[in-house]
């Protein structure tokens, strides 16, 4: 499987974390697994950070401690992405998105789709990308993100043209060169418009 679309992890921001500050004295079991596996997810120690993730997980469910489960399963889903596993890695991240979904936390929410879309386009599932960039797009559009809706743009036009759909890939372009035009980003515009007409030359 090809692994093109793989981005370092450096550019995947975890999604918002809640709980004790890591410099107080912690005795939670769960707690402290968490915070083991981050210390090897900083290490790029990706294997020993699943493990923790999985005994912190774990233990969050045991306490009921939905946010808990949130985060772990978030970060378990990290780890497995650093690891190729995409299919592994999705399923946590669709775990984490349902709290997230049912404690209205939009921005977490945000954060996991775009992790879901790169676990999607590695699995070659362009459908369900192209439903989770439909929904960033939205909660851009709603939040008055225009930086953020241009980046979903180029990124649904990269999917379209996985998709061998010039068309589309097309209009996401020029939806994206819009956007700039209507900020004064004229050399952003016309760039964008460029690639627009050279994906149509290509048919």
């Amino acid at each position: 499987m090809s692994n093109e679309h793989f981005q370092p992890m450096a550019d995947l921001k975890p999604m918002a974390e809640q709980g004790k500050e890591d410099n107080i004295e912690e005795t939670n079991p769960a707690r402290l697994d968490y915070m083991e596996g981050r210390e090897f997810l900083r290490k790029n120690e990706f294997a020993q950070a699943a493990i923790s993730f999985h005994n912190a997980l774990q233990g969050f469910e045991e306490q009921n401690d939905q946010v808990g489960v949130a985060n772990a399963s978030d970060r378990l889903g990290d780890a497995c992405l650093a690891r190729g596993e995409f299919a592994m890695a999705l399923a946590n991240f669709q775990r984490a998105y349902t709290v997230c979904l049912s404690e209205e936390d939009s921005f977490s929410q945000l954060s996991l789709n775009k992790k879901m879309v790169l676990c999607h386009r590695n699995l070659g599932d362009m459908a369900s990308a192209l439903e989770l960039l439909d929904d960033m797009l939205e909660h851009y559009r709603v939040t008055r993100n225009p930086k953020g809706a241009v980046e979903t743009l180029k990124i649904m036009a990269e999917v379209y043209i996985s998709m061998e759909d010039k068309n589309k890939a097309a209009d996401a372009y020029r939806s994206a060169a819009g956007i700039h035009a209507h900020f004064g980003h004229k050399r952003h515009a016309e760039e964008l418009n460029q690639m627009a007409e050279q994906l149509l030359a290509e048919k």
